[in-house]
């Protein structure tokens, strides 16, 4: 239990109504987890108002409420803290109740469109293989050393995340590898942790549902390296435009990573082959069991991450030849006569034309490639016809489908995406709704050395058709109709 004065301590308090001097046995944020003297916070959502149940808190045994409008009606025996900004509140409450266990480890933040999975995961193996006893906070997976619990965000909630990094402490973790998205910052999520590291991926098409413009988005990607302190590290990428923005008002120490420019950190691709990549990292050669473009570009910053925390260079290159690729990350699969799957989470109009090049340059000139590929409900709707026309571009074959349709109707949905398909290329283009017989087809079209890609999910075991998730796994799927044997 904490006192409730406790664990205000750099909270930004406009009043408070009670006894600051109770203690209370935890924080949330939902009313209907609230217990005997729980602390509630009350946030203005997106599509609820915490306020609104802040009676139904009080009722569950709630005793400290924390708000940014007092209730009209105040109970005796609560104390009440209004504040201007619920969000901000309680990351700063959350990381106080947990006893700031960021403070207590190495934190590394990524961020950025495509490849925070990737990286994060891929440093958590590498930093594990070195000897060092580490935690993960992914889209995939939250680990805390060999300890698994499902992750159900990006970057969780502010109450979850310090819950687990506290785990980590008490594990005697040394590193933690989180991904951090741009909803999570700017949902202030990540206020009142203490990084010691950041991490800058690229910055493509996504999440315009959600930011206003593509300013907007980059603005909150960019307000994260604004926050890190002198004590940190910056590390980007200046292939990518936007590296150079994230650094402009960083205090943090910069360092940056290319395949194709100069920078701190340097990577070549010799080789690139479905079996793997033979990159020169600062001129030494290493061959990796990951594929394509933007996995070197992922190699190279674990490279730069893992130097910068002092690992010996000899050491790192070969962690780096013995990691295998993320879950649903260009994962791929052999079909008993010759056809390969890959299954990626490609979601994103770069993230498709990444891995349809990576397949264009590993691929057999004469064999096709035949995508499976749909876009999510209730998102970003500006991407459909982007990913439509990239999918028709660059594919022999393309099947629309559903993805996670959510309370959308998929065929408006796959209407959508076929508008951006360009004439020459609609007769490449077939409907199929349901998404387990748009992967049964695909197997069907494909003969030996094709290659089926299967694009939107990657590591997801559902879909979500009308607030409800089924259980669905592209992998399993795929690997069902091919009756296969894994590569």
């Amino acid at each position: 239990m904490k006192v409730v004065k406790n664990i205000l301590h750099k909270v930004a308090i406009n009043s408070v109504v009670g006894n600051v001097e109770v203690a209370v046995t935890n924080v949330v944020f939902d009313s209907r987890k609230a217990i005997k003297n729980s602390m509630f916070v009350a946030q203005k959502g997106l599509v609820y108002d915490g306020h609104k149940f802040i009676n139904k808190a009080i009722e569950l045994g709630a005793t400290a409420i924390v708000c940014e409008d007092l209730p009209k009606k105040l109970i005796s025996d609560v104390v009440y803290v209004q504040v201007a900004d619920s969000n901000l509140a309680l990351a700063i409450i959350a990381a106080n109740f947990y006893n700031n266990p960021s403070s207590k480890l190495k934190l590394v933040g990524v961020t950025g469109t495509n490849g925070k999975t990737t990286i994060a995961t891929l440093l958590y193996k590498l930093f594990k293989k070195a000897g060092f006893k580490v935690g993960l906070l992914s889209t995939v997976k939250i680990l805390v050393n060999d300890k698994e619990f499902k992750a159900t965000h990006t970057t969780p909630d502010s109450v979850s995340i310090n819950y687990y990094l506290n785990e980590m402490v008490g594990e005697e973790v040394d590193f933690c590898f989180m991904e951090v998205s741009s909803h999570g910052i700017h949902q202030k999520r990540t206020e009142g942790l203490e990084f010691d590291a950041g991490v800058f991926t690229n910055l493509t098409h996504d999440h315009l549902d959600y930011h206003a413009t593509f300013k907007e988005y980059r603005d909150v990607k960019k307000s994260f390296f604004d926050s890190l302190p002198k004590s940190a590290f910056a590390l980007v990428n200046v292939d990518d435009k936007n590296g150079e923005v994230m650094l402009q008002n960083t205090i943090a120490t910069k360092y940056t990573y290319a395949l194709k420019t100069m920078a701190d950190f340097k990577a070549k691709i010799i080789e690139n082959q479905f079996s793997g990549l033979l990159l020169s990292i600062d001129n030494q050669e290493v061959w990796t069991r990951l594929v394509g473009e933007f996995n070197a570009y992922n190699l190279t910053a674990i490279y730069g991450v893992a130097k910068l925390f002092g690992l010996e260079t000899t050491k790192i290159l070969t962690i780096i030849s013995q990691l295998n690729s993320v879950e649903g990350r260009f994962q791929y699969v052999t079909s008993e006569n010759g056809v390969v799957a890959v299954i990626d989470y490609a979601h994103t109009p770069d993230a498709l034309k990444n891995v349809l090049q990576t397949i264009q340059n590993v691929k057999n000139d004469s064999k096709k490639i035949i995508t499976v590929v749909g876009c999510g409900g209730n998102r970003d709707k500006a991407k459909r016809p982007v990913m439509g026309r990239i999918a028709s571009q660059l594919s022999s074959q393309v099947i629309f489908t559903s993805d996670n349709p959510r309370n959308e109707d998929p065929q408006i949905i796959i209407d959508e995406m076929e508008a951006g398909v360009e004439k020459e290329n609609l007769s490449k283009v077939v409907h199929i709704l349901e998404r387990s017989q748009a992967i049964k087809m695909a197997t069907k079209l494909a003969s030996k050395g094709d290659i089926i890609l299967i694009a939107g999910k990657g590591h997801e075991n559902y879909q979500e058709i009308n607030g409800v998730r089924n259980h669905f796994d592209d992998y399993e799927e795929i690997t069902k109709n091919f009756k296969a044997i894994v590569s």
